[in-house]
């Protein structure tokens, strides 16, 4: 029961954790305007610009943080109130995407792993849960307990490939915000003293990547742990 607790009560609550952080960290610097009054649209034009970005069309998506750089079409999308917005958090936030498409242009090797592990990671996604409950339920109830052993190896696989995904998109994430932080204050779009803003937003953005990798871990563990339990019963 300790070990179940660890491994899917403590992540669940930490990603819950990260969430509130975030929307409470965003909801409070979206309201406060930037001396400059520059959009989070020109902002990410002109990070872009700087490192000789020139080929990223910039666009306007609907929500709230749907924001995202898509490398293969080569946008870069902000929503609503980030795209008109001058507030921290829009500038933050815009310039952290802006990141990516600098990752993009030179070729940022965690980047490009990222993006060849994409396909992988979306089939994992859509089939994992499915295949753990199906595996769980024939050990459980259908008595099929090598079928069952068989699908939370997939399942565990599937996991495998999330988790090794997520991993590797800490370091990307991190690197974007590093590259957002640095160009806002070399570019004069926000000053120094407005800095703790943009902090705030983009740590707590990042937090619910680490979260979203401690839950991937937790739920590998848990399902290794119930294979070396059918192991050691056989």
């Amino acid at each position: 029961m300790l070990i179940w607790i660890a491994l899917i009560i403590v992540p669940m609550l930490f990603g819950l954790y990260a969430q509130m952080r975030i929307q409470s960290a965003y909801n409070k610097n979206v309201q406060i305007p930037s001396r400059g009054r520059i959009t989070g649209r020109e902002a990410a034009e002109a990070i872009m610009r700087s490192a000789g970005v020139h080929d990223v069309e910039i666009v306007q998506v609907p929500g709230q943080l749907t924001d995202h750089y898509d490398p293969i079409r080569k946008r870069l999308a902000l929503s609503e109130l980030n795209y008109d917005g001058t507030s921290l958090a829009a500038l933050g936030v815009a310039a952290h995407e802006a990141g990516h498409a600098i990752q993009h242009k030179v070729g940022y090797t965690m980047m490009n792993i990222r993006q060849t592990m994409a396909p992988a990671t979306q089939i994992a996604a859509g089939v994992s849960n499915w295949v753990i409950m199906g595996g769980i339920l024939l050990i459980s109830f259908a008595g099929a307990k090598v079928l069952g052993t068989q699908l939370l190896m997939l399942g565990a696989i599937a996991l495998g490939v999330i988790v090794l995904f997520q991993l590797v998109t800490l370091p990307v994430e991190f690197d974007a915000s590093r590259r957002a932080k640095a160009q806002l204050v070399n570019l004069g779009i926000v000053d120094r003293d407005e800095m703790p803003g943009v902090h705030q937003t983009l740590d707590a953005a990042a937090l619910t990547y680490v979260a979203a990798f401690v839950a991937a871990l937790g739920s590998l563990l848990h399902i290794l742990m119930i294979l070396a339990g059918n192991r050691r019963e056989e």
